[in-house]
C-alpha cells in the first residue's frame, strides 16, 4: 500500500512538473490587469471600472436572492436591463449609471482623487 502511494505520489509531482515546464514554455505577453486596454478598446478604463460596478450590483442582487423581476422593481429599472447587467451588455449604461443603482440597493461608494504613482503613466479609473 505505501509503494503504490508513493508512486502515486510521484506521480502527480512528475505532472506537476511538467504542467509548469509548459507554462514556462508559453511565449504569452502578461495582461494589464484589464482586458479592455489589452484588446486595446477605447476608454478601457470606463469600460472596466463598468464592468466592475456591474460585478458589484450583480453580486448585491444574488446575495439578496432577488429575481431579475425583484431586482428591478428596486432598481426601478426594466426586467431587460437587469438581464443587460447580467450578461455585460453595459453599453446602454454610463459610468454614473451602475454608481446610482449600487445607491438604491444600498452600498456607499467611496471616490478618492489621488496624484498618479508614475509620472509618466497615463491617468487611470480604478473601482475597488
Amino acid at each position: 500500500m505505501r509503494e503504490s502511494l508513493d508512486l502515486s505520489f510521484a506521480a502527480t509531482l512528475e505532472s506537476m512538473a511538467t504542467v509548469a515546464e509548459r507554462r514556462a514554455e508559453c511565449s504569452h505577453p502578461a495582461g494589464s490587469g484589464n482586458v479592455f486596454a489589452d484588446l486595446n478598446l477605447p476608454e478601457a478604463d470606463d469600460l472596466l471600472a463598468k464592468a466592475e460596478l456591474a460585478a458589484k450590483i450583480i453580486a448585491e442582487i444574488q446575495r439578496r436572492r432577488l429575481t431579475q423581476s425583484q431586482a428591478a422593481t428596486i432598481l426601478g429599472i426594466d426586467q431587460p436591463k437587469v438581464s443587460a447587467l447580467k450578461q455585460g451588455r453595459l453599453s446602454g449604461f454610463s459610468i454614473e449609471r451602475p454608481m446610482r443603482l449600487l445607491l438604491v440597493l444600498g452600498r456607499d461608494i467611496e471616490i478618492t482623487v489621488k496624484g498618479r504613482t508614475r509620472s509618466k503613466s497615463p491617468a487611470r479609473l480604478h473601482v475597488a
